[in-house]
């Protein structure tokens, strides 16, 4: 499942990690890293689901799942800041408020700086963008929708302030459409214009990327372009965006593992990958023209292999003021991560390649590029998520919650030891801000879990909504 952070707005000091469970999301303080203390959790709003998604928004939570009928929780997260007795953690809450113009979603996405919200994979507007006014956010209204290029896996929206000068301080969306980046201004939110569709040689699925600080580039990943007969090291993907109206695919950076990538995140000249057995890889840009990183950080919370298999780390949470980073691993939980150099590379220096982009706001595709979008081959088996969650770690091994009996993984591989895997190294513990006694490491609260569901299996994937599963008429 998925995991999003959250850093109290006024304080700027009290921070804590929302983690997507399959049977609803958890809130854990994270301010003292080494002690973390879960609150409680708000259940699913209906049925139990391996794909959960939470996004923040005025110091609320916006929840997601593919749980049939869910709609969109929102949660008043100033709640984890009032005095909670230890002997009622983790307490049960409620939802502040709920909106159901859609009912299952894959994702959501939010804007933060003009308060919408975007729910991608719903069975509304082919499964694009469904647009929600949340600047009430306990009153959330229909705003829009994209249905252009059908179905949308996640996005990025902002506002744009990069170098296409004709759409400065207009809303863009940046979307990972299974095969495709896809270019929309939603300014205009009952009519949003497509911008560009730009497909790239090799494409399996197109699922997840990031801007780079100064919007000149997207950095995405394909989930499945490591499997096959043509398997090969973590690609990370590159393209200028420079002009929006014809972004230009700029090729690949080849990575140390030949695991797949999930979810990754961009910040300052730093890029956090979170790649399934692999574990968190932090990557330092080098170049963007001629894609090329140095890993200079991982850790690995499946040690046992670094393949394409479906198991360990789901995704990751940068972003929090102290320099935490939290990642959610299917089988292990959630892990609180520090380091007390930078990742060795000195203060962050802004994102920028080394040497001038010869194909800057070019007139048309280069040679180089596809001209037709790529076929897709999906893969013949959907993986099976099982995730079961987990305390953050002590500093000396990770602790698991107890869970139901295993059920093997879609690689037919063990599920991984609970012996201590490598790990950052953390800075000296503080006291808990909330005064209370922390739970002793080798005693943790623990998460309730239920018996996971089996999941569906298809015959195109496990992207059932996607055009290309539509078009194989996919049957479950």
């Amino acid at each position: 499942n998925d995991i999003w952070g959250w850093t109290h707005s006024a304080s700027r000091q009290r921070e804590f990690a929302l983690m997507g469970l399959t049977t609803g999301t958890a809130f854990v303080e994270i301010t003292d890293a080494i002690n973390p203390v879960y609150i409680g959790i708000l259940p699913t709003h209906t049925k139990s689901s391996s794909w959960r998604d939470i996004k923040t928004y005025n110091d609320h939570a916006f929840i997601v799942s593919e749980a049939a009928g869910h709609g969109m929780q929102v949660f008043d997260l100033t709640q984890l800041l009032l005095p909670i007795d230890e002997n009622d953690m983790p307490k049960e809450f409620i939802e502040t408020a709920h909106y159901d113009g859609f009912g299952n979603a894959h994702n959501i996405v939010i804007n933060e700086d003009t308060g919408f919200a975007y729910a991608v994979g719903t069975s509304t507007y082919l499964g694009g963008l469904h647009i929600v006014n949340i600047q009430n956010p306990t009153v959330p209204v229909l705003a829009g929708g994209v249905s252009s290029d059908g179905y949308t896996h996640d996005a990025q929206c902002v506002v744009y302030d990069g170098p296409d000068s004709e759409y400065t301080e207009q809303e863009i969306c940046f979307n990972y459409n299974a095969d495709t980046l896809t270019v929309v201004d939603v300014t205009t939110k009952t009519n949003p214009i497509q911008l560009s569709r730009t497909g790239y040689t090799g494409s399996k699925y197109t699922h997840q990327g990031w801007l780079t600080d100064d919007k000149k580039y997207v950095i995405l990943n394909d989930e499945t372009d490591e499997s096959g007969k043509d398997a090969s090291y973590t690609k990370t993907h590159v393209f200028n965006v420079e002009n929006l109206d014809n972004p230009i695919y700029k090729g690949f950076h080849s990575g140390t593992t030949k695991a797949r990538d999930h979810n990754l995140y961009i910040k300052d000249n730093l890029v956090f990958e979170t790649n399934y057995q692999a574990g968190l890889q932090v990557l330092k840009i080098d170049d963007l023209v001629a894609p090329s990183f140095t890993q200079v950080a991982h850790f690995d919370i499946y040690p046992d292999e670094n393949s394409n298999g479906y198991n360990g780390a789901w995704s990751n949470y940068p972003y929090f003021p102290s320099g935490s980073v939290i990642v959610s691993g299917i089988e292990q939980g959630l892990y609180v991560l520090q380091t007390p150099n930078n990742y060795g590379i000195g203060s962050s220096s802004p994102t920028q390649p080394p040497t001038p982009d010869p194909t800057n706001s070019p007139s048309k595709q280069p040679t180089d590029g596809p001209t037709d979008i790529p076929t897709i081959p999906f893969p013949t088996q959907s993986p099976t998520h099982n995730p079961t969650s987990s305390p953050a770690p002590p500093s000396n091994s990770p602790t698991k919650f107890p869970t139901s009996p295993p059920t093997p993984s879609p690689t037919g591989k063990p599920v991984p030891p609970t012996n201590s895997p490598t790990k950052f190294p953390t800075s000296p513990p503080t006291p808990s801000p909330t005064g209370k006694p922390v739970p002793p490491t080798n005693s943790p609260t623990k998460f309730p879990t239920s018996s996971p569901t089996p999941l569906p299996t298809s015959n195109c994937g496990v992207h059932r909504r996607s055009k290309a599963c539509k078009e194989a008429s996919c049957t479950w």
